[in-house]
This record gives C-alpha cells, structure tokens and sequence, in this order.
C-alpha cells in the first residue's frame, strides 16, 4: 500500500471522522455545523479536520469568514475500492481469469 493511502486508512480509523465523512456525503457543511454535531471541543473537530483534509479525503472553501467543507468522494472511492480490489476474494478471481484468458491467447 501506497503511504499517500495510509494516510487515507489513518484518517478512517478514528470514529469521529468517519462521522464526519458521512456528515459531509449529504453535503457541504460549515466548520461551526459539523463541531455542532459532535459533544467534542472545537479544536479537537478541528484537528479531526485537519487529519481529513491531510488525507486528501475532504476540501475546505472560504467564504467570508466562514469555511466551508465538502467531501473529496473521488479520492475515498479509489483509495478504498484499490484496497478492496486488492483483499476481496471475488475480484482475486476475477482477476485470475483475466490474468489465465490472456496468457491462453498469447
């Protein structure tokens, strides 16, 4: 595994933030709403931010003094579905028959 996608793995071990990806999977959020949701200072959202955004996994936009936040759903989908191809046992078949049809047509 890649160390940009151990980032990525870090970030998603922590319950907090995993909230606050599904949080922001129905769209974007301001920093004070997504504290608002968590019984957690602040600062510890913020830190819990600043973990995702270093991840790559969410996108922050200013707007007067207000910072917007909104989920990077790209960066989350390949990371995770390259992990899963790799681990699940379907996609190891699938590609094993992939890997044994073109050896038979060389």
């Amino acid at each position: 595994m890649a160390d940009d996608d151990a980032g990525v793995f870090r970030a998603l071990a922590d319950a907090t933030r995993r909230q606050i990806l599904k949080d922001l999977g129905e769209g974007e959020l301001a920093a004070g709403e997504i504290a608002a949701r968590f019984p957690i200072s602040g600062p510890s959202v913020s830190r819990h931010l600043t973990v995702l955004k270093g991840a790559g996994l969410i996108r922050e936009r200013r707007e007067a003094n207000r910072i917007y936040y909104s989920l990077v759903e790209e960066r989350l989908a390949a990371c995770v579905g390259s992990f899963l191809s790799l681990v699940c046992p379907e996609q190891i078949v699938l590609r094993h028959r992939r890997r044994s049809r073109r050896t038979k047509e060389t």
